[in-house]
């Protein structure tokens, strides 16, 4: 089992764990001077009252020392044989302390005493060692875990500031409090999102001023292209051309979504409604809309307006260029079949140019780096399946490809598409994420990427505010 203990809960541990150890020494260290002092004053006295017993036998006086008692211990009477005089303490359930000395070759004289008061003043002296101790280290363990837990929070409050850096909050910062370490990482922290948001902020500036620069020339370029005579090298022309000019509209965007120099623009609409327009935005797709659906509106192909789908051949497929529609990516072709599933509608309250333009670029990037059918599923979300998040329109794209690869999935999990990143094993800028990103941010939606058990990349862009459809999908 794996226990994951917080920073409070290890300083209070540790804290605890030191306070054991030195009441520990400190009681073994004053159990054993004492012991020691008691038994050395101890043998000191007997040996005083051993030397009276002696002066008073040599004149004959009575005295309290006897001779030659049987109780003797042996090691007593090994020692004053060898004519040393002894003091010796008896352990026991009763101690008994001893001194004796020889007075003649066969006579030995002897002195004893309980030793039992000293066993039980030190044994007095443990129990107090032991009750100050426990009541000290828990003292000190409780203010260890006040420190513990002031610096857990303290850390915390730094990671969770770190965290909304990470996601793109750049203007969130720490209050340092103190002069520790965790006050310097702290203001390192700070420092760094201050010369993170200078960086980027300078990237912003360049890639605004490099787009509009741009702007003229290619718009130049694509009227000159229209005046070439028709011909293999015109059309050539002329799709460089139209690539070039979508690129700098998406640097453009992303530069405005950057410097949140837009506006979202709400209205109620049909989230499957939202979802066949950006599938008929694509260039040179394929798109159908399965499900059933309610009055006015016809299991078919979608390639219509949104509230008006028109049916299509008999195997339900229908080719729908767009080149030039509003939110259509003007980068190369998407070739691939895209099925538009309704399995339960809604409708948001929302924008609808915005949210065509996230499912129209999640769209072009499942057909350009995945594999077809590219599926569109239009849900509705309910409490327990987004975790009291609340209900709300869900849409999911995915794709029958190889799915995302480890390093470019684990990025958009924990900090979302970055800007400029360049597709894995392709070429490209890569803005498509991005802009659906942003876009998703600036609606308030929350867009996430997953690799799907059964196979391929998916997306899920989650819709906020809004109830079902009327005449939706059973």
């Amino acid at each position: 089992m794996n226990i994951r203990l917080n920073i409070g809960t290890k300083v209070a541990l540790a804290v605890a764990a030191a306070a054991v150890c030195v009441a520990s020494a400190v009681g073994l260290l004053v159990h054993r001077i004492t012991a020691t002092d008691q038994l050395t004053s101890a043998r000191s006295d007997m040996d005083r009252r051993l030397m009276a017993a002696v002066y008073d036998q040599a004149a004959g006086r009575k005295s309290e020392a006897r001779l030659d008692p049987p109780d003797l211990p042996a090691p007593v009477s090994r020692a004053v044989r060898r004519g040393v005089r002894v003091t010796y303490l008896q352990d026991g359930p009763d101690p008994v302390l001893w001194a004796a000395t020889r007075i003649s070759d066969r006579t030995v004289l002897a002195l004893s005493r309980p030793y039992g008061w000293e066993a039980d003043e030190l044994a007095a002296l443990d129990r107090t060692l032991v009750t100050t101790g426990a009541a000290a280290t828990v003292v000190v363990s409780l203010a260890g875990l006040a420190l513990g837990v002031r610096m857990g929070r303290r850390a915390t409050a730094a990671a969770r500031m770190a965290e909304r850096i990470a996601h793109g909050d750049l203007d969130a910062r720490i209050a340092p409090q103190g002069r520790d370490e965790i006050a310097r990482l702290a203001a390192s922290v700070n420092a760094m999102a201050d010369a993170l948001a200078a960086r980027l902020e300078a990237e912003r500036r360049v890639t605004a001023d490099i787009a509009h620069e741009l702007r003229t020339p290619v718009a130049a370029m694509v009227t000159a292209t229209g005046l070439l005579p028709p011909g293999p090298a015109s059309e050539l022309v002329a799709g460089g051309v139209h690539k070039l000019r979508g690129l700098v509209e998406d640097v453009l965007e992303v530069a405005r979504l950057d410097a949140h120099a837009v506006s979202v623009e709400t209205e109620p609409r049909q989230v499957s409604a939202m979802a066949r327009r950006a599938v008929a935005g694509l260039d040179g797709a394929e798109g159908r809309v399965v499900g059933r659906r309610g009055d006015g509106q016809a299991d078919g192909p979608g390639t219509g307006h949104v509230n008006d789908l028109p049916h299509g051949p008999a195997d339900d497929w229908v080719d729908s260029p767009k080149a030039g529609h509003a939110n259509n990516p003007p980068h190369g072709p998407a070739d691939g079949r895209v099925e538009v599933r309704i399995v339960a509608d809604a409708v948001a309250e929302t924008d609808p140019r915005r949210v065509e333009r996230v499912l129209t670029n999640l769209v072009h990037n499942a057909l350009r780096h995945g594999a077809p059918p590219v599926t569109v599923e239009v849900d509705v979300e309910t409490d327990a399946e987004t975790d009291g998040d609340g209900a709300g329109a869900v849409v999911r794209v995915r794709d029958h490809g190889p799915g995302f690869p480890p390093d470019l999935l684990a990025v958009v999990t924990a900090s979302g598409p970055q800007r400029f990143r360049t597709g894995y094993g392709s070429a490209g800028t890569g803005l498509g994420l991005t802009i659906a990103s942003g876009q998703a941010r600036l609606l308030g939606a929350r867009l996430t990427f997953r690799n799907h058990p059964d196979g391929g990349a998916e997306a899920t862009l989650r819709l906020t505010g809004g109830g079902p459809a009327d005449g939706g999908a059973e």
